[in-house]
């Protein structure tokens, strides 16, 4: 087996990086340590999400086709951030007022100063380490979540990240869900653009109904998402990396979460071979 990626860093080890706060030092070298190992073993790829909140507002119900168990949004989620959390994560169980404080709110521009200043002494390292780093977009993709801005809410603002450090380590973790649900963009139009220029890293393919703040996770064949003409335009740009199912909506059996992984799994694997991919 070979490993293409990992996925996420540890809110525990770089979350002073996100916050911009006291330990951010030991963090950025958190960072560059976990790339440099990952060179000497080979692993190529390091998808991150630069997001304070990270995933929060989604609900859960019986979305899909046949009333199949899935996620989805339904309205805004504003629910303020406990002092001590990072994506979700309690990252410190001693934050002074953590039952009752809440973390400051930032702007966008303070979160893209930081991401800026996060990349400029990582990639050098990445780049030294031949380790890319892709960034995910915003999930749910909205303006603020929790009182806290978000970075890739629109497909538009992936640009942004590619222009502002140009390095061929900077890439991004293609999420088709997460761009589909973007109240901005054509979805075809955005993979056309992003695998044209060469800048993923891999790809996140599952299928979505409607836009944020009010959408639902569909099987992979019964979104608004041409899964097909997705993977043909990859095909077409020459993306050679991979392409994971991300998430897929439950089924009725013993094993309901690998049930519908299966199913978006095989689809995939249709859907490659119609185009002549193994």
């Amino acid at each position: 087996m070979r490993l293409e990626a990992i996925e996420n860093f540890d809110p525990a080890h770089w979350g002073d990086i996100l916050l911009d706060g006291p330990r951010r030092a030991q963090h950025v070298e958190n960072v560059k340590t976990l790339l440099r190992r990952m060179g000497e073993v080979g692993i190529p790829i390091m998808g991150y999400n630069f997001s304070i909140a990270g995933v929060a507002g989604r609900t859960r119900g019986n979305y899909a086709r046949g009333d199949a168990p899935s996620v989805g949004m339904e309205g805004p989620y504003d629910l303020p951030m406990p002092n001590g959390l990072v994506w979700n994560m309690v990252v410190d169980p001693t934050a002074p007022g953590r039952e009752t404080g809440t973390i400051p709110p930032s702007t966008h521009e303070q979160l893209w100063s930081r991401l800026d200043r996060f990349l400029d002494e990582v990639l050098p390292v990445a780049e030294s380490a031949g380790v890319r780093l892709a960034l995910h977009p915003d999930d749910p993709p909205m303006p603020f979540i929790r009182g806290q801005p978000r970075l890739v809410y629109q497909p538009r603002l992936y640009q942004q990240v590619i222009d502002r450090h140009p390095s061929p380590a900077n890439q991004l973790e293609f999420c088709v869900g997460s761009l589909a649900e973007m109240t901005e963009g054509d979805i075809y139009d955005v993979v056309d653009h992003y695998s044209r220029q060469q800048r993923l890293g891999y790809v996140h393919l599952r299928n979505v109904r409607d836009k944020v703040p009010h959408y639902k996770e569909t099987f992979i064949d019964d979104g608004d998402v041409d899964v097909l003409r997705v993977l043909a335009i990859l095909q077409r740009n020459g993306f050679e990396g991979v392409v994971i199912p991300d998430h897929a909506p439950q089924m009725s059996c013993a094993a309901p979460w690998h049930a519908g992984m299966a199913y978006a799994l095989g689809y995939l694997k249709a859907g490659l071979q119609s185009l002549g991919r193994r």
